[in-house]
């Protein structure tokens, strides 16, 4: 057998697979090369298993851990006391199982978090970082594409920081039944040291910061409650960080990787959480819907 062909069934049998080039040999399948060949052909193989990732020549257990069902602190079990106390005894019937049904979730939340339009970066206060003429068009775009979803949204709730508000004020022109509300939890900041490390440094203190968005976090992202009996859907105006934690968190991912996520300005990210707890990404960072020379991630 030519070393051409010994080579390519390496590369194409390699792993498992590669038992049956052994066992076709071993019954006269296969020629058997001359020595100068097998060497070439051991070579192979070591330079392959060189390439092969870590997992695969080390046997190492790289599963998931166990998801947390409770992660959002509202799984029905957790909410229910287990035994009812009735004029001071334990009762033994089934109100405990009736406690439990009343605190499932009905409904379906989805939330549409945006990231703000481009911003004048040279401003060296808040106020005057106010969105740029692209930014104010990339708001449109957002408008229009979340009007277009055909969507009954409930509330469209977005940061105090200008970039934030005036993304949002032009979005709402597009959505003008779906009430405006602001909130200080949502504003700009590091929710966490990322790893890896990097050489960039934040204008602010992690563990500030951080307390403060994970306040958001577990203010908004949540399964419904239980007295919620059609789904939601609610947009959210806010910031990168502010969206890549999130979605780490939601996804019960190391948060710690949040700044490895890219969002484009205007972006949408669209997570949904079942009765159940379990999340879902439908969509991050969707930015498709502006033209390319109107994209931008500043």
């Amino acid at each position: 057998m030519s070393f051409r062909i010994v080579t390519k069934l390496i590369c194409g049998l390699a792993g498992s697979s590669a038992l049956l080039v052994a066992m076709a040999e071993s019954r006269g399948y296969l020629e058997r090369p001359s020595h100068a060949e097998s060497s070439r052909i051991w070579t192979a193989l070591a330079v392959l298993q060189a390439a092969q990732p870590q997992s695969w020549s080390t046997g190492q257990d790289y599963s998931r851990t166990t998801w947390d069902n409770n992660w959002d602190r509202r799984d029905p079990l957790s909410l229910t006391n287990g035994k009812k106390r009735r004029n001071g005894k334990e009762s033994t019937n089934d109100e405990p199982m009736t406690e439990l049904e009343n605190n499932k979730p009905k409904a379906t939340r989805h939330i549409f978090l945006i990231r703000h339009s481009q911003y004048n970066l040279n401003g060296t206060v808040d106020k005057e970082r106010v969105l740029t003429p692209l930014g104010r068009e990339q708001a449109e775009f957002t408008g229009q594409r979340l009007a277009a979803l055909g969507l009954k949204y409930d509330v469209l709730i977005h940061s105090t920081m200008t970039r934030a508000t005036e993304t949002a004020n032009i979005i709402s022109k597009h959505l003008p039944d779906v009430d405006l509300v602001s909130c200080d939890l949502l504003r700009e900041g590091a929710p966490i040291e990322p790893v890896p490390p990097i050489s960039w440094k934040p204008d602010c203190v992690y563990h500030e910061d951080g307390a403060r968005i994970e306040a958001a976090f577990r203010r908004y992202i949540h399964r419904a409650d239980a007295k919620q009996t059609e789904d939601s859907y609610e947009i959210i105006v806010c910031h990168a960080n502010v969206i890549r934690y999130f979605v780490c968190r939601a996804l019960q991912f190391p948060p710690e990787g949040w700044l490895r996520l890219g969002l484009n300005n205007g972006s949408i990210t669209w997570v949904t959480i079942r009765p159940s707890g379990r999340v879902g990404l439908r969509m991050m960072g969707d930015s498709g819907f502006m033209p390319p020379d109107k994209l931008t991630r500043t």
